[in-house]
This record gives C-alpha cells, structure tokens and sequence, in this order.
C-alpha cells in the first residue's frame, strides 16, 4: 500500500521536460539579476506578441491539409515527380508569407502527410527568407537592387537545400524525418471517416468544417500543434533574450565590415544567436550598410539568421530526428556562406 506522500505525488501531473527550465530560468534571473528578468519578460512578450498570429495561422493549416484529405493526393503526387516538385518547392517558398518558426508547423505537417523531405526541405529553407511584402520593404528601405538579390538568392538556397536532400532520398533517415510520438504524427490517421470499408482511404473534403466527425478531431488538432510549439518557442525566446543581452548584436558587426573572405562564414554564425526577424533586419541591415558592412556579410547574415536562428532551430529539433536536424543546419549555414561570397563575387566585378 503506497503513503498519502505518495499518492499524492503520483497524482502531480508530470512535469513538462521544456515548461520545466523555461520557470527554472526565469526564476534564477528574477532572483539574480531583476533588471533582466524583465527585459527577459519584456523581450518574451514582443517576440510572442510578433509570432503569435503567424503560429496559429500555420497551426491551423498544417491541421486543414489533414481535416481535408489533401494530405495524401498532395503526398502522392510529389513522390511521383520528386525534382519537379523540389522545383516547385523552392519557387513557391518565395511567394509564401510563412516566416521561419511559423513555417515548421506547416513543413511537419507536410512530412506527417508522406510528402518527401527533399520538397519540403526546399520550401523550409526558402521561404523565411523572401516574400512579397518584405520585398517591398527592403526594396523601400535599402534598394531595389538589394532587394532582388535578395529574392534571387533566397530562391537558390531553397533550390540547393531541396536538390541537395534529393540527393540522399535514399537514406533511412531521409524516408522518415519527424520524431516519433508527435502530434503531427497523427495527421494521416485521425481523420479517417471511412472506417474499414476502404481501407482507411478518406475522401478529400475541402469544406471540411461542415462535417462534425472532421471538425472536432480538426480543433483537437489545432490546439495540440499550437501548444506544442508555444513552449518550444517560449523556450527559445528565453535563451534568446540572454544570448542578445551577453552578445550584442551592434558589437559583432563591427567585425562585418573588413570585407575578408572570413566575414561572410562569420555573419551567418552571428545571425544565430541575434536574429530577431526578417522584418526587423531589414532597418538594421540598412544601418550596417551605410557602415561600410559588405553585402555578401549582408546576404549571409540575412540567410543565416532566418533558417538558422534560435528559436527556428529549437523548433526544428522539437519536430525533427537528430540527423534531419543536422542536415537542416548544414544546409542553411551553407547556403548563407555559398550566397554570401557569391554576392562577394559578383559585386567585386568592374
């Protein structure tokens, strides 16, 4: 027969392994240092106050892909031509308004779904990196001519990402990239209004919302996807408020200005610990260059820090297996540097 002491402690709910530091963090920074716990809080709600619409409307569509039946014509089609549809990927990634933390619940909802890593990969990595309005407001703020390079080198580091994982289609981990026992595991499954009849074979359903045994599992979905991600990013949000505070981000680009082959590898490292969004960049990069910060430090900056930075990357290893994660970081950070001396080339040209 257990004690009351521990019954009572079996009937704790279990401690969440990422809510867990991200209370112990705030209260050792309350306790040690108050002028960051605020600052820290503050950063915490602007970051969520930014990502917050982004989130829930990625969450909802990585759950009505499912509710659906999309997922598996979608999935499908994609496996039968996978270097049209890599092509594809990398064109279309430049045209959505995803940025890239709230593109992870889309991408892992699309891999849950069957589709291939090597599309998804091209789509994930180019689609933080441009879209329409922030083609305006770069073209606004810094220069038309900045603004097409960057849309032209965010549509090759998508197509390079997506060539580059086609290339090891044939890998196990490649096959099957998510983590198991994830919500968006589910997605091809709980939707099944068939029952056994057919197979499990759903029948795709656009207006989805109209039927009850759809739309519950649908919102069932929403939230878990929503609440998965909430405390991953809050995490990352955290880490990140301190990582800025110990490593300010007008300091190291000083360092971004010599023009030496080193500074375009360095750029996009510095973009992991200090990039806010690509929105925000834009001001700053603008600042930097009027500095004398070169652009192809500009372009590496820009590209690293938006595939790659903190709260992307914490995202991507809640949701994918370590050797996915990887090959994710690899082939952000490459194609950053790869971009970056490319611009270094070209605008060293009489």
């Amino acid at each position: 027969m257990r004690t009351p002491a521990a019954r009572s402690a079996a009937a704790l709910p279990a401690i969440d392994k990422v809510w867990a530091p991200c209370i112990l963090l705030l209260g050792v920074l309350g306790l040690a240092d108050r002028d960051q716990a605020q600052a820290t809080l503050i950063f915490l709600g602007e970051s969520w106050l930014w990502t917050l619409p982004f989130v829930l409307v990625s969450s909802l569509l990585a759950a009505a892909i499912a509710a659906s039946g999309l997922d598996r014509p979608l999935a499908t089609a994609l496996q039968r031509r996978p270097v049209v549809a890599v092509a594809m990927a990398g064109g279309l990634g430049a045209l959505s308004p995803f940025c890239s933390v709230s593109v992870v619940p889309v991408v892992a909802g699309l891999l849950a779904a069957g589709v291939p890593l090597a599309p998804v990969m091209a789509f994930w990595v180019g689609s933080p990196l441009i879209d329409p309005e922030m083609f305006v407001l770069t073209a606004g703020i810094i220069g038309i001519d900045f603004a097409l390079l960057r849309t032209v080198t965010a549509v090759f580091s998508g197509l390079a990402a997506g060539f580059l994982t086609l290339a090891m289609i044939r890998l196990p981990w490649v096959a099957q990239p998510l983590r198991p026992g994830l919500p968006f595991d589910k997605l091809g499954t709980i939707y099944d209004t068939c029952g056994s009849a057919c197979d499990g074979d759903r029948p795709m359903m656009l207006a989805f919302w109209r039927d009850p045994a759809r739309r519950t599992p649908f919102w069932r979905q929403v939230k878990a996807i929503g609440l998965f991600m909430a405390k991953w990013l809050t995490l990352a949000f955290i880490v990140q408020s301190l990582l800025l505070a110990w490593v300010p981000s007008d300091d190291a680009a000083r360092l971004l200005g010599g023009g030496q082959w080193w500074t375009v590898p360095l750029a996009a490292l510095i973009g992991v610990p200090t990039y806010l969004n690509g929105y925000a960049a834009v001001p700053v990069m603008d600042g930097l260059l009027k500095l004398g910060m070169e652009p192809g430090a500009a372009i590496a900056f820009l590209i690293g820090g938006e595939v790659t930075s903190l709260p992307t990357a914490m995202a991507v290893y809640a949701v994918v297996r370590g050797k996915v994660f990887a090959l994710y970081l690899l082939l952000g950070l490459g194609c950053a540097v790869a971009m970056g001396w490319a611009t270094q080339a070209l605008t060293a040209l009489p």
